[in-house]
């Protein structure tokens, strides 16, 4: 089979075994990509959109917006053809030299770090976090102290500390977010939900 047809197939097997679920036309695509991705149906229980995520997602990939990602595994699996057909790009700044400096100086992560070496350059972007809960808090305080004003974030960090609590922090804002309550999730996931966002954009 080809890649397209394992693709149609595998979403055909989707759409039978999910049945009934709450979400509607352009929620489910979402969902179920990171269905596709996981081979997970607890994902419709626990997926968490912001009301505005959705069409801020795909309006800021149309108008070309930089997407920072906590992990190079995150980056590495976002779709770039459909990001750059608007201009927009895909990065990644935990590997930076000044990023590890900072880390070690503050004693942090260096996914926090990375939060606020972007601070800067993240108005309008989508900021993807499918790892790391410290990078997902960080981000959080910094829209509370109204430094940083991202278009959307896309919180799905996974893991046993603070991660269900990280995402719980994040749906308590009114700020636009797809998120999953507990402590599933990753980079794998956090970039199938991006590029769901870019095919409905190029569509």
């Amino acid at each position: 089979m080809k890649p397209m047809e394992i693709e149609g197939l595998s979403f055909k097997i989707i759409e039978k075994e999910a049945g009934n679920h709450p979400f509607g036309p352009t929620e489910w695509p979402v969902v179920r990509r990171m269905i596709h991705t996981s081979a997970d149906f607890e994902y419709i229980r626990t997926v968490r959109f912001h009301p505005k995520a959705i069409q801020t997602g795909i309006d800021a990939i149309k108008r070309g917006c930089m997407i920072f990602t906590d992990t190079q595994m995150a980056r590495v699996g976002i779709r770039k053809k459909e990001i750059q057909a608007f201009g927009g790009e895909v990065n990644c700044l935990i590997a930076d030299e000044a990023v590890a400096q900072k880390a070690q100086a503050c004693g942090t992560t260096r996914a926090l770090a990375a939060v606020d070496m972007a601070c800067g350059r993240m108005d309008n972007c989508i900021y993807v976090v499918g790892n790391a809960p410290t990078a997902l808090l960080r981000l959080i305080e910094l829209i509370k102290e109204k430094k940083a004003s991202p278009a959307l974030i896309i919180g799905l960090p996974v893991g046993f500390v603070n991660a269900a609590e990280s995402k719980d922090a994040l749906m308590a804002l009114d700020f636009p977010y797809i998120t999953n309550k507990g402590r599933k999730g990753g980079s794998n996931i956090a970039a199938s939900v991006v590029n769901a966002l870019a095919i409905m954009a190029n569509e």
